[in-house]
């Protein structure tokens, strides 16, 4: 009886081995072949990225060097501004109209920065521009699912982009404002200080007269008020 069964148990670990081994090798291969095609995938995916990306690169590279441009074409302009307010400055000569023309200056300064910032910001929405398209037709080639949801996906980036710009240009007016509030508050703060200046000035004067009306012969002299 014993060694039937135990013939018995053998028997049964033998088959029960085989199987697993099948089972084992079934699932070896198919482990493999999933991973070699998750592989190709990912060659495809990367060749594709790289494609991409040296899109990018030279989409770039062309949009800084127009934006370069425009940096030195901005420059040169204030420069020019900046010379032919000299040439006025040496012209005038009286204290307020200098002081007018500093503040002329200050003013087309303001509206230059201003100019090139918006310029700035509208190079840089072509780019955006330029790149979704760029993204677009390079989701042609590939698969369609890929292709709707980077649809999708870009049409979210184009939407963020534009609150983006818009918010942008919100921000640029309430800083323009702001500058020239900020510019306004200076002029009145100086102008306040001059004022409280001359008082100042003025009441010490007085003091100072009458404190030594009776008793300075001296400055009663210089003041004109001989006794």
């Amino acid at each position: 009886m014993m060694m039937i069964r135990r013939r018995r148990r053998r028997r049964m670990t033998t088959t029960t081995t085989t199987t697993t081994m099948m089972m084992m090798m079934m699932l070896t291969i198919m482990m493999t072949m999933m991973m070699l095609m998750m592989m190709m995938m990912m060659k495809m995916m990367m060749m594709m990225m790289m494609m991409m990306m040296i899109m990018m690169m030279i989409m770039m590279m062309m949009m800084m060097m127009m934006m370069m441009m425009m940096m030195m074409m901005m420059m040169m302009m204030m420069m020019m501004m900046m010379m032919m307010m000299m040439m006025m400055m040496l012209l005038m000569t009286t204290t307020t109209t200098t002081i007018m023309m500093m503040m002329m200056m200050m003013m087309m300064m303001m509206m230059m920065m201003m100019m090139m910032m918006l310029l700035m910001m509208i190079m840089m929405m072509m780019m955006m521009m330029m790149m979704m398209m760029m993204m677009m037709m390079m989701m042609v080639m590939v698969m369609v699912m890929m292709m709707i949801i980077m649809m999708i996906m870009m049409m979210m980036m184009m939407m963020m982009m534009m609150m983006m710009m818009m918010m942008m240009m919100m921000m640029m007016m309430m800083m323009m404002m702001m500058m020239m509030m900020i510019m306004m508050m200076m002029m009145m703060m100086i102008m306040i200080m001059m004022m409280i200046m001359m008082m100042m000035m003025m009441m010490m004067m007085i003091a100072i007269i009458i404190f030594y009306q009776k008793t300075s012969n001296f400055l009663n002299c210089i003041l004109g008020n001989k006794s």
